[in-house]
């Protein structure tokens, strides 16, 4: 077995907007002190603030207060204090404060990321809105972790049971049709079925691919992408080897006996796969940034400022993307070195003057 199903993960979290419920889902997440037994939690913030906060909510957590992430220890709960001044709580509504704490966390946390001080991020939820107000260029951590990275993401909704990407993320939906290509959806869907490899460990994925339109179409009556841009995308597709079905209509599709036929799901735009996803899986649900050199997850809810402070959140979701997060590095590491051991092994019969195909992991 891998030694990395045995390492101690090291997870970022960044603090998201604290005027919502994101330290809150935070501190329920770490407050039991067997949880450091399964990773290295290190939180991006402020100590005063988590203080304040713990109050709050009679939580009973010790932080260990670092500078720099690389100064985190094995079985604490480490903070990078970040502000060192007094912060004013408004729970319930964003502010100034909040927001420059969010974007100045969600920065902090990335760095530690590119730096390799962190092994994974977890995101808890920010105000889009007020960030972009505040000099933050995009509208999601998706659109930042692409340009960070210099490499395009999915936006991948993920339980045990259902897998749902978007193949438009946050546009309008007058905006949808126009931003459906066939380019796009085959290299959506190849990243897709690498994931599902790579992360996963499903051997051979089986992806189904949604209409746009009402009934896919209903032949060309209903429109016409699907016949002019998602059945080609999935026949070349399944051509070139990648497992890929439909497109199938959006309103039947989520029916168990229906889904539970495919390892993922990709839908045209985010409505279409996020309500479902969030009615069938809402307490589980994890949000991942597929394709990306790095994992990132995050709980599949907002800031909820309406249950701000009320002592009523709800942190399972949260522990479930730390728990994705773990469990997919984990995956991804052990996959690398399956394949870089493939490739030594080839190497080894090259040299030997034997030059087999080797088995393929699929």
């Amino acid at each position: 077995m891998s030694e990395h199903r045995n390492q101690k993960v090291k997870v970022g979290i960044s603090v998201g907007d604290f005027n919502g419920i994101g330290p809150e889902i935070i501190m329920k997440a770490l407050q039991d002190k067997e949880i450091t037994d399964f990773f290295t939690p290190i939180i991006f913030a402020s100590g005063k603030l988590f203080t304040y906060q713990k109050n709050i909510f009679k939580l009973n957590l010790n932080f260990n207060y670092i500078v720099d992430a690389h100064q985190a220890q094995h079985g604490k709960l480490n903070m990078v204090n970040l502000w060192k001044d007094n912060v004013n709580v408004e729970l319930g509504k964003p502010t100034e404060e909040s927001t420059r704490m969010a974007i100045d966390s969600l920065e902090a946390a990335t760095q530690a990321l590119m730096n390799g001080e962190i092994d994974v991020l977890v995101t808890a939820p920010i105000n889009k809105d007020e960030m972009m107000k505040h000099g933050f260029k995009h509208a999601g951590h998706t659109g930042y972790l692409e340009e960070k990275f210099g490499k395009k993401g999915l936006m991948f909704l993920v339980t045990d049971g259902l897998k749902v990407a978007v193949s438009t993320h946050h546009i309008p939906i007058a905006s949808v049709a126009e931003n459906i290509t066939k380019e796009k959806i085959k290299k959506q869907v190849k990243t897709l079925n690498q994931c599902l490899i790579e992360d996963f460990c499903i051997q051979k994925p089986k992806i189904a691919i949604l209409g746009l339109n009402p009934h896919a179409g209903d032949g060309g009556v209903i429109g016409k992408e699907e016949i002019d841009i998602i059945e080609p995308a999935i026949k070349e597709l399944f051509d070139s080897g990648v497992m890929a079905f439909g497109p199938f209509p959006a309103d039947s599709f989520f029916q168990p006996e229906k889904y539970e036929n495919y390892d993922a799901v990709l839908a045209m735009y985010h409505d279409q796969g996020l309500a479902p996803f969030k009615t069938l899986a809402y307490k589980e649900g994890v949000n991942y940034t597929a394709g990306l050199p790095f994992i990132r997850t995050s709980p599949d809810h907002g800031v909820a400022y309406d249950i701000a402070g009320k002592n009523v959140a709800d942190e399972q979701s949260f522990l479930e993307a730390v728990f994705a997060g773990v469990k997919i590095f984990k995956n991804r590491k052990e996959h690398q070195e399956l394949m870089a051991g493939r490739l030594q092994v080839k190497k080894s019969q090259q040299d030997s003057g034997i030059d087999e195909e080797l088995p393929s992991n699929e």
